[in-house]
């Protein structure tokens, strides 16, 4: 359980922070920034939340804001060479298979597409469609980090998985698709 009762610790005012190993960082190191995009999507999410009424997918996001807890916990976290990994607390394959369920029960009800769709339609498909994009670049700050330092490969499955899901919930969220705004390419052009 987390307690926290100090909120401002003054520890990072010389713009470092500290890893969940103890070790100090400069707050622009590479994990630094893949746990912060993290949490720019889980605040992200939150905002799709308070727009999607349909309490099945408020669940799902719920779900999926806890799991990306998870994520940052992994990633604060370097793995030590000891790990025990039934005691670590890391991103599990099950967890990523949660999300292709849900994708494949969202994308039954959906029209194949026949070109890609532009972010917006209703609000809540347009949250989602935002949320999907820094998905996308946690996705490549932890494929940067993983070129220099030991990543769990989970995180990078979960988040490339949530990504798919964010795209399949716009569409859902834009009337299954019916509010989909489909790219016309040369559409401006003379």
């Amino acid at each position: 359980m987390v307690y926290l009762s100090r909120i401002y610790t003054k520890t990072g005012d010389q713009g470092d922070t500290g890893l969940g190993d103890g070790r100090r960082v400069p707050k622009d190191h590479p994990r630094v920034a893949a746990y912060g995009s993290v949490d720019e999507l889980n605040a992200v999410l939150g905002l799709a939340l308070v727009s999607i009424a349909h309490e099945e997918h408020r669940r799902l996001l719920q779900s999926i804001q806890n799991d990306l807890f998870d994520v940052g916990a992994d990633l604060c976290m370097p793995p030590a060479p000891d790990e025990n990994p039934d005691k670590a607390l890391r991103v599990r394959p099950e967890q990523a298979t949660r999300l292709e369920q849900a994708i494949d029960q969202l994308n039954a009800a959906l029209a194949p597409l026949r070109s890609f769709v532009l972010p917006g339609g209703s609000p809540s498909a347009a949250w989602c469609h935002l949320a999907r994009t820094v998905c996308r670049r946690a996705e490549r700050d932890v494929v940067t980090l993983a070129r220099t330092e030991t990543v769990n490969p989970q995180v990078i499955v979960y988040l490339n998985r949530l990504s798919d899901l964010l795209f399949v919930l716009a569409r859902v969220c834009n009337d299954h698709g019916g509010r989909d705004i489909l790219w016309v390419p040369g559409k401006t052009q003379p």
